[in-house]
């Protein structure tokens, strides 16, 4: 019997399980999906210890979040069209997580079926549900005291710190040579070194007020129904702790306004589409209106640039250590990724200009 087939069964799935298959592409976890005898399903998942040093606060974060939300919609704090959370399946000694025999930490979820995710957006009413989702996300957590969440990821998205360890990974490739393409990301990076501090220089500020955030806003963590299109759910809660909620915008604008997408064959097909970022912005904005600032506006823009630059800076640091937390299928793979997210800052930085006006136009009153 394998790991996965001897966890299952620690879980109340609602039968036995039958199959279980790897599921989706994440870098981090191993996740699969459990169908059992019954025909009921669920996913199963390993927390990477090695990214995750305290799993057990990612499962102490879902409780809280999980129970602010459905309180909120109990007592009628929330309108019009819901959007689902996954629920979290207890064992049969009722925790909300298993170790295995090697140490492992795993967690099962409620599976939401009759639902599908993009690897791409087609057209623009894609683009309108990703901001209704995200925003009706930010919408129902944004009075959640972000004093109750531990750091799932202690260090996530601090710019500074990532740009300090690039320089330190960095350093060698200088002494001993490097290819066209690394010598190209390091210049790119030195560059702009610069746009790491402007967010938290903003936080430190009061403009930004540390909020709830997802923090892992990409295309593939949205959830569509597939008979009629709509965004039913956002998953993969993991990085759910205190943060700016630009990071989620800047995340989820950079994931779906490429439509070359994050490895392609050409990057030189890599660019930011304005008519995506358009409609995501236009929903988005729509549902967090009660509650944005103007500052949250004015910051709006450096998110969307920040993000993939920031993105492509750790995708190149990784590069540098041997590839030992982004998961890669070919040698050069991170590499080839940083590229891809410097192309698209540098796209940002072309519509500069178009953004800014965009942004302005959305948020007059």
């Amino acid at each position: 019997m394998s790991i996965e087939q001897d966890v299952a069964g620690e879980f109340i799935l609602g039968g036995q399980a039958s199959t279980i298959h790897p599921h989706g592409q994440g870098l981090i976890n191993d996740t699969y999906v459990v169908t059992t005898d019954t025909g009921r399903q669920a996913i199963l998942q390993r927390i990477n210890r090695h990214v995750f040093p305290h799993p057990e606060h990612i499962m102490e974060n879902l409780r809280v979040l999980t129970e602010h939300v459905r309180r909120g919609i109990v007592t009628g704090n929330t309108a019009g069209r819901k959007l689902r959370l996954p629920e979290i399946l207890k064992t049969r000694h009722g925790k909300d997580f298993a170790i295995d025999t090697e140490g492992g930490f795993w967690r099962a979820q409620e599976f939401i079926g009759h639902t599908c995710t993009l690897e791409g957006i087609s057209d623009i009413a894609q683009a309108e549900e990703v901001g209704f989702a995200l925003g009706r996300f930010h919408a129902l957590i944004h009075d959640l005291d972000p004093a109750r969440l531990h750091q799932t990821l202690p260090g996530f998205h601090d710019a500074p710190g990532y740009f300090a360890r690039f320089l330190r990974a960095s350093a060698q490739p200088r002494q001993t040579g490097a290819s066209r393409e690394l010598l190209h990301g390091l210049s790119f990076v030195e560059s702009r070194w610069s746009l790491t501090r402007v967010l938290e220089q903003a936080r430190r500020e009061g403009k930004l007020a540390t909020r709830p955030i997802h923090g892992d806003t990409k295309l593939n963590n949205f959830l569509f129904d597939t008979q009629t299109g709509k965004a039913v759910s956002l998953i993969d809660l993991d990085t759910v702790q205190p943060g700016l909620i630009h990071y989620d915008i800047g995340d989820c604008l950079r994931s779906c306004a490429n439509r070359a997408g994050e490895s392609p064959g050409d990057i030189a097909s890599v660019h930011f589409d304005l008519d995506i970022g358009r409609a995501i912005l236009k929903r988005y904005l729509t549902e967090t209106r009660g509650f944005l600032t103007r500052f949250d506006h004015d910051y709006i823009y450096d998110a969307i640039r920040l993000i993939p630059f920031e993105l492509g800076m750790r995708f190149l640091t990784d590069h540098l250590e041997a590839d030992h937390y982004f998961k890669t299928e070919w040698a050069g793979q991170n590499l080839h990724r940083a590229l891809v997210q410097f192309r698209l800052t540098a796209s940002i930085e072309a519509n500069e200009r178009s953004l800014k006006m965009l942004i302005a136009d959305l948020t007059a009153v």
